[in-house]
């Protein structure tokens, strides 16, 4: 048998079932401790810092 192709609505749940499993892993609750901690280096802390020092300046 040869491999059957998806149909276009089929092809389309299957990716968006993915993105969802992806986002729902990505969107995990932080809970506080010293392990789920953000690093002071990564780059959303230095997001957060530009961004919170952006606000105090419009203000």
């Amino acid at each position: 048998m040869g491999v059957t192709r998806l149909k276009r609505k089929d092809r389309r749940n299957k990716t968006f079932s993915r993105l969802e499993v992806q986002f729902l892993k990505n969107a995990t609750n932080i809970e506080p401790g010293s392990r789920s901690a953000e690093s002071p280096k990564s780059q959303v802390t230095l997001n957060n810092i530009v961004l919170a020092k952006a606000a105090a300046a419009n203000n």
